[in-house]
């Protein structure tokens, strides 16, 4: 039953929905205005078109993604009497400029506890002038500084993440900070939950932040009240409206812990139970996930804190959850340099694309994606193109069995010029990959929450961690490997006989790709 109100809740305020309800309220303008109201709706449609031409003109002159550009300029110039209003209520939008400046003043609070370490830096310059560019970047546009001496445990499944969570978990005692996309009711979340709960009792601060998404589709709406009657704290990020407000597009698809400031995960495991295979939903669950130890927690510690910040004008004691020291942990790999860092799609960079971009245009042997979704705009298909005909070996494995059958469609019209152009995709038989990794050359990866489509890499909060020179690199480069011993090779042949209704679902939906 909840799956048809999840399916319900999609099909009537969907984006999709919405576009082709806004076509149909433009003829019914045109038409029945005409009829209604004569040559009044004639002198409307003239003010309508000098407005169009404004907006148009601004749109050609903005620093935007030109998908964003072309799909706002095709809505515009085909349904004026729609697109032009549409256009301006989206850019007028209160709750977006105000999530904006909260997060900048909470940057400005935090800036000095975002400072890399000058020992680090000049290690780093003498180890890789040439890998030294990505992490000035990450420091000086992302806000982000790199680490060393910090320990890294990768996990190729996400049972293999919740079981060292929960461990991790069971250890706090000063304080627990947990950011998550999803949390549904079930084995995983019963069984943190109770941790928490136990957690509090102790005198454990534990904080709970939630994607709103959450209150229409996996947890009552009084959910946050009952968590709070726990001596839990926590807030919903975005709480879900229908319709009228524009933010709510910029959804949290962060997954943060952090433990005591010493200890962070981020990945992509979610934390329900088709996460971990105790439920399936689309044949076997493939996610992976990062643990962090060290002074690099402080990062997403950081992070944690301005969204958690973002409507409360209460002062955060920052310096009380940064990183004080711990013991050596052997169960942990150290050695190289790492950045966790966040996106987010009201700054005017795109971190998380450039971070891949910057992998596929330095390779020298192979680059190796695990993402669930494959929606691209030019300059990341011809990046992936590029690196392939360099003699690069560009290999992304994505899912057999989809979890949404719009984004398998828009991700099959990619597919012939990918593996025209040289790169080899492979579908993952036993079910569904929801990773979110990179690897290249046996010395760089990043693991996180950024899948390969518009929305994780435009629209949404973010976050990964970069490393390289880790020996973890070699173990999700394993990983990769073993994954694709599961996978079925895509080819041309393929392509050719992916059904008709397939193809042509595909190509109307690249018309409206970028909100997908």
């Amino acid at each position: 039953m909840k799956h048809r109100i999840r399916g319900l809740w999609r099909v009537l305020f969907g984006r999709t929905t919405i576009f082709v309800l806004l076509i149909l309220i433009q003829i019914a303008i045109i038409f029945g205005g005409v009829a209604v109201l004569g040559t009044k709706i004639l002198i409307a449609n003239n003010i309508i078109g000098v407005l169009s031409v404004i907006i148009l003109i601004y749109i050609l002159n903005i620093r935007q993604n030109t998908s964003f550009k072309l799909m706002w300029i095709i809505l515009i110039v085909a349904t004026p009497v729609i697109g032009v209003p549409f256009y301006i209520y989206t850019k007028i939008q209160p709750g977006t400029k105000h999530i904006a400046n909260r997060l900048e003043k909470e940057y400005e609070e935090q800036k000095n506890l975002l400072l890399p370490d000058k020992g680090t830096v000049d290690r780093l310059m003498v180890d890789s002038g040439n890998e030294y560019g990505i992490f000035k970047y990450l420091f000086e546009e992302g806000r982000f500084p790199v680490y060393d001496d910090c320990g890294l445990e990768y996990f190729p499944l996400g049972e293999d993440k919740f079981d060292e969570l929960v461990r991790q978990l069971q250890k706090a005692e000063e304080f627990i900070f947990l950011e998550y996309f999803i949390i549904a009711k079930g084995e995983m979340w019963d069984q943190i939950l109770n941790i928490l709960r136990e957690k509090v009792r102790e005198g454990v601060e534990v904080r709970l932040l939630y994607d709103g998404t959450n209150m229409m589709l996996t947890l009552p709406k009084g959910y946050p009240k009952k968590i709070r009657s726990y001596g839990i704290k926590c807030r919903v990020f975005s709480p879900m409206r229908p319709f009228l407000t524009t933010h709510q597009n910029n959804r949290d698809h962060r997954k943060i812990a952090v433990i005591d400031g010493h200890t962070a995960f981020t990945g992509g495991v979610n934390l329900a139970d088709e996460y971990i295979n105790r439920k399936e939903r689309f044949g076997h669950w493939k996610d992976t996930a990062i643990m962090v130890k060290g002074p690099a927690v402080d990062s997403f510690t950081l992070m944690f804190l301005q969204m958690w910040n973002i409507n409360s004008s209460k002062p955060e004691d920052y310096q009380k959850y940064m990183y004080k020291g711990m013991e050596e942990d052997n169960s942990v790999t150290y050695g190289g340099y790492i950045v966790p860092y966040g996106d987010s799609p009201l700054y005017n960079e795109d971190v998380g694309k450039k971070v891949y971009l910057d992998i596929l245009n330095r390779a020298n042997h192979y680059v190796h994606i695990m993402t669930p979704y494959l929606i691209l705009d030019e300059e990341m298909t011809n990046a992936l193109v590029f690196a392939a005909q360099r003699g690069i070996d560009v290999k992304i494995i994505l899912p057999h069995i989809p979890d949404k059958k719009y984004a398998y469609f828009l991700a099959r019209t990619h597919y012939e010029e990918l593996i025209q152009g040289g790169v080899k995709l492979y579908e993952y038989t036993p079910g569904f990959v929801h990773a979110k990794v990179f690897t290249s050359d046996d010395e760089k990866a990043v693991v996180g929450t950024i899948n390969l489509d518009f929305r994780s890499l435009f629209l949404h909060f973010e976050c990964a961690t970069y490393i390289w020179d880790n020996p973890i690199v070699a173990d999700i480069e394993e990983d990769f490997g073993e994954t694709l011993e599961k996978c079925q090779r895509i080819t041309m042949k393929n392509c050719r006989d992916y059904s008709l209704v397939g193809k042509v679902c595909g190509r109307a939906l690249r018309l409206i790709a970028p909100l997908m």
